[in-house]
């Protein structure tokens, strides 16, 4: 049986070549995802504890865990003198003080180098030799002066800055110029990828991250013939109160379990895009068993006859499935290798370091396995419709196709899973809980297995629909692709099935996603009437008052900070104050007031959102009592409510005087600043903003398109990342089709030459190959296109209980587009079988057999 088996693969090998490739193409996908997946994670634990080898034990506040001091009731960190006193601890070869704290390093045009929120300053800490083990530097040396910096190697290269440079670093306490010192290498603990790292001296470093004198923390190394943990239990008992100890290696194991967050998930959405493309490839391979199934009745038959048993028959079918995905999973799990390597290189950062591949067994067994039984299930069904077939019956004539019939068992069922899914997706959308995702993405399942199933049944009518179309351009060539189309629905319906997949989860995700940005677009700046909005330019910086301090100086400028100060309870309601300037703040925010007058913040009232205003019963002219969390007490007056969406990126819950939170609160976080100049928006007032900031690269300046583009541009980046990774579905698909209509030409042999012989021109044959692509194409697109919006609303909905606001928005222009690449893809896959079908000799083709 086997030599059987293997026989007829290798007689059959052009016609199995595509089922082989797409397996090939689902086993690379799954295959490189988990290879990726476990290189990222061991990468990034290298990375993350790369450097707690060198530390024996560390000493911090002990609500830190070795991370920024948390300020308590005295000061912050580790002091001076508890560094020292720890040097002396017996067994201990040195102490060092470390702390870090956010520093943005400008390039030579006043840009922020580096991206994302790791913007790290540090000290420099030189022992009895000079040099500080946690840096080594290539060129220079450690800061010595207040005025002098030291930059990582990868930082200075992208600056194009050396030794003697001067250098622009931002920090909280704002913006400063210092005298490049040294270039420096140094471990992942210190610098994660894609940020900068500026070391300053001791005192520098202090002043900037903490308060003069105080440590974040104390790494201690321990000295030749000490144990770690009897250095630990020594370390412990001479801490003074507050502060706490644990081993490096303890700490290596914390910083391990965070750095791999990361990577997980993207590993598990790339596995997730891989499944979806193994369960399109069980359609082409289902398809492709089922036509060479069908067209070796007669040689299945034959066998029985001679005395072979429908198991062994069965048997040899199942074995040349099993070959072919054998050796398709081989040939994927090669090329997964390569996959890995790249997804490495695109998700990765630009400097982060090399690191080899990792490939485990389960890795290879798990793409082994899926590729192998995966071609078994999808060719199970022809297998058992052929045997089914008595062999008298197929030695007299092929089987011929079988048409989908409205009042078949599977008619029947598929209906009632389509009716099932879309009501459970409809009851999830519409009664919107905390299972309503669960409950809608069981009936997206039910919904796309039902629709799938009814393919065949729908693809008459679609054909029907589109006739006219193509008679209208090509009579005859329309009417003969249009009946052939139709001729097996049941292939027509399965090969449609694997677009109609990947359709439904592009045009799904494009609902989504031009829904939120157009939710975050009216977000952030629907209340936007300023011309400028000053925040930081990434994650980690944090604004204080001082920040707009510079900009009430610029003649004819308006500017409003937006202070948050949080801890109030207003008349029993937590609440969160803003502070603005009550001058100013009227023409640099859109605020809809629905009663009262924001006039009202200059007399030292407040001006309440309605939708803060409404559950609680405030209203204007009422006397709220005012309590901080530090038990300071006071009172404030409501003088004005606005209408306000509760998800506003701008516009406050309880919008109040400046001076009124600075009574209450010395040190509030300023969200932003609302700059309003009297040119408008320009690269002169720009530049003039920018200066009076005090050209500090941690702050970005934004116009409304910057804000709308900062805040929105993540998700236009993911859903390019999400349509690439589904492009693999599509390719798979496309295989689908242009297998089908090879094999069709295969089967239409005899009558494509009597077309030839009757007149039909090359052209003409090849035409009609690519109007049934069309068709095929036209019927899998739009039924994707509509179930993907149908999903899209129903996910959509469940958004709107959490996200005040968010609202349905269909891109046409993107939904067309998925439309057309799907048709584009249709015809490119019958280039193949069109150009064969054309080249079919006439004499041959209509010869008496």
């Amino acid at each position: 049986m086997f030599r059987t088996a293997l026989r007829n693969v290798l007689a059959h090998k052009a016609r199995l070549l595509m089922t082989a490739f797409a397996v090939m193409l689902g086993v690379t996908f799954i295959s490189g995802s988990l290879i990726y997946g476990d290189s990222a994670n061991r990468a990034a634990t290298a990375r993350a504890t790369d450097g707690y080898g060198r530390i024996a034990v560390s000493v911090f506040p002990d609500d830190s865990r070795g991370g920024a001091a948390v300020a308590g009731d005295g000061p912050p960190g580790v002091d001076a003198a508890t560094v020292a006193a720890l040097a002396k601890v017996p067994g201990v070869a040195a102490a060092t003080g470390r702390v870090d704290g956010f520093a943005a390093v400008a390039d030579r045009d006043g840009r922020l180098l580096g991206h994302g929120p790791s913007h790290k300053g540090a000290n420099f800490a030189p022992g009895a030799h000079g040099t500080d083990p946690a840096y080594r530097f290539t060129r220079g040396s450690g800061p010595t002066r207040d005025d002098a910096i030291a930059l990582d190697e990868t930082t200075a290269a992208k600056g194009g800055y050396r030794v003697g440079d001067t250098v622009r670093v931002g920090t909280n306490h704002g913006a400063a110029s210092y005298t490049l010192s040294g270039i420096f290498r140094t471990d992942g603990t210190a610098r994660p990828a894609g940020g900068s790292l500026t070391l300053f001296t001791d005192a520098t470093a202090q002043r900037l991250f903490l308060r003069p004198g105080r440590y974040a923390k104390a790494d201690l190394t321990a000295a030749p013939g000490t144990g770690v943990r009897d250095l630990l239990g020594r370390v412990e008992s001479a801490l003074p109160p507050g502060t706490g100890a644990a081993t490096g290696a303890q700490l290596a194991r914390i910083q391990a379990n965070l750095a791999t967050n990361d990577s997980d998930t993207m590993s598990q959405i790339l596995v997730g895009f891989a499944a979806v493309a193994l369960f399109t490839a069980t359609f082409l391979i289902s398809n492709t068993f089922t036509m060479l199934v069908s067209r070796r009745t007669r040689e299945l038959a034959l066998m029985r006859a001679v005395g072979a048993t429908r198991r062994q028959v069965r048997r040899v079918l199942l074995t040349e499935s099993l070959l072919v995905g054998a050796l398709a999973s081989a040939a994927g799990l090669a090329a997964g290798t390569g996959v890995a390597a790249l997804l490495r290189t695109v998700f990765a950062a630009d400097d982060a370091p090399a690191a080899p591949l990792v490939l485990t067994p389960g890795t290879v067994l798990t793409s082994l396995l899926v590729g192998t039984v995966l071609p078994m299930v999808a060719a199970w069904l022809p297998i058992r419709r052929a045997m089914a077939i008595p062999p008298v019956a197929a030695l007299g004539a092929a089987e011929p196709a079988q048409p989908a019939r409205t009042g078949s068992l599977r008619t029947g069922l598929c209906s009632a899973l389509l009716l099932a899914g879309v009501g459970a997706a409809a009851y999830g959308a519409l009664s919107p809980g905390r299972d309503s995702r669960t409950v809608i993405g069981v009936g997206a399942a039910l919904a796309l297995t039902g629709a799938i199933g009814l393919i065949p049944l729908l693809a008459r009518p679609f054909t029907a629909l589109a006739r006219p179309l193509l008679t209208r351009l090509h009579p005859v060539h329309g009417t003969l692709a249009a009946r052939n189309t139709v001729r097996d629905p049941r292939r027509t319906g399965a090969t449609a099935a694997a677009l109609a997949i990947a359709l439904t989860l592009a045009s799904g995700l494009s609902v989504l996603g031009a829904s939120a940005a157009r939710y975050l677009d009216r977000a952030t700046t629907h209340d936007f009437t300023a011309d400028y909005l000053v925040k930081p330019a990434e994650g980690g910086m944090r604004m204080t008052p001082d920040t707009a301090a510079p900009l009430k100086g610029l003649p004819g400028v308006r500017s409003s900070p937006l202070d948050q100060s949080t801890g109030y309870r207003l008349g029993g309601v937590p609440s969160v104050l803003t502070g603005v300037d009550p001058a100013t703040i009227g023409g640099l925010l859109r605020y809809d007031v629905i009663e009262g007058s924001l006039d009202s913040l200059a007399e030292g009232r407040i001006a309440v959102a309605d939708f803060k205003a409404g559950p609680a019963g405030w209203r204007v002219g009422q006397t709220l009592p005012l309590e901080r969390q530090d038990g300071e007490r006071g009172s404030v007056t409501i003088g004005a409510v606005y209408r306000a969406d509760e998800q506003s990126n701008l516009l406050p819950s309880i919008t109040a005087p400046d001076s009124l939170v600075a009574r209450y609160d010395s040190a509030p976080s300023t969200a932003g600043v609302l700059v309003d100049t009297p040119g408008g928006p320009g690269r002169a007032s720009l530049g003039e903003v920018t200066r009076a900031l005090g050209d500090n690269p941690a702050l970005a300046v934004l116009d409304r398109a910057g804000i709308r583009a900062q805040d929105s541009g993540d998700i236009g980046e993911q859903l390019n990342v999400f349509y690439a990774l589904l492009s693999m579905a599509l390719a798979i698909a496309a295989l689908g089709i242009a297998n089908t209509l090879a094999m069709s030409v295969l089967e239409r042999h005899k009558e494509i030459g009597t077309l030839r012989a009757l007149g039909v021109d090359r052209s003409g044959v090849s035409r009609m190959i690519r109007l049934e692509a069309l068709l095929l194409g036209g019927l899998g697109a739009t039924l994707g296109t509509a179930l993907g919006v149908f999903l899209g609303w129903a996910l959509g909905r469940t958004l709107q209980e959490s996200v005040a606001g968010y609202a349905l928005v269909l891109p046409w222009g993107r939904l067309a587009v998925g439309v057309l690449i799907a048709l584009v893809g249709a015809l490119l896959a019958s280039v193949w079988p069109a150009r064969r079908a054309a080249r079919t000799d006439i004499a041959a083709a209509t010869a008496v057999q």
